[in-house]
């Protein structure tokens, strides 16, 4: 995103600061969504008024009012699907990703806020498990797989999420032995722009990122300086302000093992990745750009929220509590989403 002089808001000019006190620390407003047994691993930030979850128990919520009413619009019968990511374009349109082995993996859309959708895609595949999707457009948009035959597998839509089709493999490196994507936040693949696309991984030797720039048909591989050389390491989500300048969050999912190293930075593309010079404490699932901001942005995961003011150099944490994605919006907002129903709205 683009400078637009000093961050407008007072949310995020707290954020922009560099406070020592603990009472100048940004605020996540919890947001009472009316359910505490889902998860909710998949968000898309509208506005400051509307966002929708996805999560566990094949649960889809959403909210027009900033999150003082939530609407249950779960797609019927998906009860026993886990949904980890959601793409939406307007109060009225998304589409919905359920991740699993086989035909667990589904995508879903709704032109009318939910209260109707149709699959539009079902995954008859038992070696695909498809983990994130990402639109460049309100037309073009792809969705990605762990391996298939050594490679990551890719879906590509040119109509909204109504119909999809497998891109050939021929352009996509081969994968490293074990090396897998993340459905930890929705942000295993993201783009920006109208053609470039990244795609993180884990699981393997080496935590990697993979780029095209041609909307999925070619790809490069470049290494993370994130924890790897474990199933449970690697790079977790990413988050692009343009198509040059990025950020990479990841590390060790699991509790008892420390994440010494979880975010990286890029000002080439992805080409090449720099390990945060004062990183997170501890594993990050999701990040995001502050809107309007060349320098700020959050990361989110179970122990906290980590702020960054100088581009991925530093990050220091900002709140203790837990989420697993984060979202940003221009007019501007913040949402963040989590287990046990959480969802907040950063506010101004």
């Amino acid at each position: 995103m683009a400078l637009v002089g000093a961050v407008c808001a007072a949310a995020l000019a707290t954020l922009s600061a560099v406070p020592a006190q603990a009472h100048q620390r940004p605020q996540w407003d919890v947001k009472d969504t009316g359910v505490f047994d889902v998860r909710f691993r998949g968000l898309a930030a509208v506005s400051r008024h509307t966002a929708w979850v996805a999560g566990t128990k094949g649960t889809v919520l959403r909210t027009t009012d900033g999150g003082g009413t939530w609407r249950d619009v779960s797609p019927p019968g998906a009860g026993e699907l886990e949904f980890r990511d959601i793409e939406a374009f307007d109060t009225r349109r998304a589409v919905a990703l359920s991740i699993g082995e086989g035909e667990a993996s589904r995508v879903y859309r709704t032109d009318d806020g939910g209260a109707t959708w149709t699959e539009s895609f079902r995954n008859t595949d038992a070696r695909a498990f498809y983990d994130c999707l990402t639109f460049f457009d309100r037309r073009h948009g792809l969705a990605m797989s762990d391996p298939v035959d050594g490679r990551f597998r890719i879906l590509s839509t040119s109509d909204g999420g109504r119909s999809w089709k497998v891109l050939p493999a021929a352009g996509m490196p081969a994968a490293q032995p074990g090396e897998a994507g993340f459905a930890a936040s929705g942000q295993c693949l993201v783009s920006a722009g109208s053609r470039d696309v990244w795609l993180a991984t884990g699981g393997a030797a080496r935590a990697r990122v993979l780029h095209s720039a041609d909307r999925g048909l070619t790809w490069t591989a470049a290494g993370a300086p994130i924890p790897a050389g474990d199933p449970a390491r690697g790079v977790f989500g990413l988050a692009f302000r343009d198509r040059a300048h990025g950020l990479a969050v990841g590390g060790d999912y699991r509790p008892e093992q420390s994440s010494p190293r979880a975010a990286a930075r890029t000002a080439d593309t992805g080409r090449t990745w720099r390990p945060a010079d004062r990183p997170p404490p501890a594993y990050r699932s999701g990040v995001a750009w502050l809107p309007h901001s060349r320098t700020a942005a959050l990361a989110v995961g179970p122990t906290g929220t980590d702020l960054t003011t100088d581009g991925g150099h530093t990050w220091r944490t900002v709140d203790t509590g837990s989420y697993d994605t984060v979202d940003c919006t221009p007019d501007p907002g913040c949402w963040a989403a989590g287990e046990q129903g959480r969802v907040a709205r950063l506010e101004r």
